[in-house]
């Protein structure tokens, strides 16, 4: 079924649940669902690009293990392997015509109606997986990638790991990110940055961070209450390909201000540059030379125009031929 119109957004007219596929309009759960009660769902954001070649998807095999590693931290036993959903997603991007998409795997935990489970406990409610996919422009705005954006620090602490864990994305830690990004859209900022715990920076609502100093690229580690993003290790990976110093250390609100750049990337955010953090420019408050140079890297490479760093395979490609055969990573 090829992709449909609502309102302005194009959509794929095709939903996957659970090993079939099922229209977009009955894609829909009951009210008192599990996951819409108590948050319990984990999910993902994966970008298909129409490249020079074909459209391909940009790190499929990465963000589904992220898929499967979030479901295990929250003891969700989804019964498709990573191959599947990979296929899964390859074809409904074949049924829905569409060149390029946003792709959202999400795994909830749903309700049985003939043995309903109401409460907190979640492990009498069934294991549901859906994958879909609609047409998506630039998350933080066409103008964005060149011109930059304005943000704020936001008075929201990120969620420590020890309370909620920061390795999965889940659908619950959201909520965070929604309180984040609505004071800084209140604010007149397109974006906010977190801060952890112990007061250092973190991350965006939806964006891993890094800053450049003196020929140096820095981002937070691990440690710091951030998503493992798959297009931050994508940059750290093109940068020490160019022989860009990576350094991975906890880094002060304060050096958002001094720093010579600062960028936003995700697989909806790209590498999007900053060039204010609370009414401070950054740097000349434009596109740095470091960002653009990894920026023009990281669009060759899903465009296909240079192959990923040191050989590594970063896109499976839709193939349109008659037996619709899929080149996976």
């Amino acid at each position: 079924m090829a992709g449909k119109d609502v309102a302005t957004m194009k959509i794929a007219g095709k939903v996957w649940k659970n090993g079939k596929f099922i229209n977009w309009d009955d894609a829909r759960v009951h009210v008192m669902t599990h996951a819409i009660n108590y948050g319990s769902s984990v999910f993902e954001g994966i970008r298909c690009y129409e490249t020079s070649k074909s459209s391909a998807v940009f790190r499929l095999t990465e963000h589904m293990q992220r898929l499967l590693n979030s479901a295990k931290v929250y003891r969700m036993d989804p019964t498709f392997t990573r191959a599947e959903l990979c296929d899964s997603a390859v074809e409904l991007i074949r049924q829905s015509e569409l060149d390029s998409c946003y792709l959202r795997p999400l795994i909830i935990r749903g309700l049985d109606e003939e043995k309903p489970a109401f409460g907190v406990n979640p492990f009498g409610n069934p294991i549901d997986t859906y994958i879909c996919g609609w047409q998506w422009g630039k998350y933080l705005g066409e103008e964005a990638l060149e011109n930059g954006i304005d943000v704020c620090v936001s008075s929201w602490t990120r969620i420590t790991s020890n309370s909620m864990p920061a390795m999965a994305k889940a659908g619950a830690n959201y909520m965070n990110s929604q309180l984040i990004k609505m004071e800084a859209l209140l604010g007149g900022f397109s974006e906010g940055i977190a801060l952890d715990d112990r007061g250092y920076v973190s991350e965006g609502s939806g964006e891993n961070i890094f800053l450049v100093n003196n020929g140096k690229l820095i981002t937070p580690p691990l440690g710091a209450s951030i998503l493992p993003g798959i297009t931050r290790d994508s940059v750290i990976e093109i940068a020490r390909e160019m022989g860009i110093p990576v350094l991975e250390t906890s880094i002060q609100r304060s050096a958002l201000y001094l720093a010579d750049e600062v960028f936003f990337t995700g697989t909806a955010a790209e590498i999007t540059p900053i060039r204010s953090v609370d009414h401070i420019t950054v740097g000349t408050g434009k596109c740095g030379e470091m960002t653009k140079a990894l920026q023009t890297e990281f669009f060759k490479i899903i465009d296909a125009t240079r192959p990923a760093p040191f050989g590594a395979n970063w896109l499976t490609f839709v193939a349109d031929t008659g037996e619709k055969k899929t080149a996976v990573a």
